[in-house]
């Protein structure tokens, strides 16, 4: 299997297993949004990267890899593959650092316009 498709399908149900509930952990608040995943090409592991908005991402990770084998387990009879990789959360800081890069935009404009008048 393409490790391209085995990124895509983990991502695609492991963000079905979250949206539907199917982790019960009290520490898992706010929108949780799977935005990647990155096997490593022995398909022994796979970092799981996910974006927190209107929740703790540390509880949300703590939550996570506690629930691990839990997901990996539901995750066997979901996806085909001989050997399903371990599986590693972290947090995928990218949309935060967006949103305060154009933070940091719109002050440099308000400046410029400022000073053109």
């Amino acid at each position: 299997m393409n490790i391209d498709r085995v990124n895509s399908e983990l991502k695609r149900q492991i963000a079905l297993l979250i949206d539907n509930n199917e982790i019960r952990d009290p520490r898992l608040t706010g929108f949780v949004t799977v935005t990647g995943v990155n096997t490593a090409k022995d398909l022994g592991s796979a970092t799981v990267y996910i974006s927190v908005l209107n929740g703790d991402i540390k509880e949300t990770l703590a939550a996570l890899k506690h629930a691990s084998g839990y997901v990996r387990n539901l995750l066997k009879d979901k996806v085909k593959m001989r050997n399903m990789p371990e599986l590693r959360f972290a947090a995928d800081n990218s949309i935060e650092y967006g949103i305060k890069m154009d933070k940091l935009i719109d002050e440099v404009m308000e400046k410029d316009k400022k000073q053109e008048i």
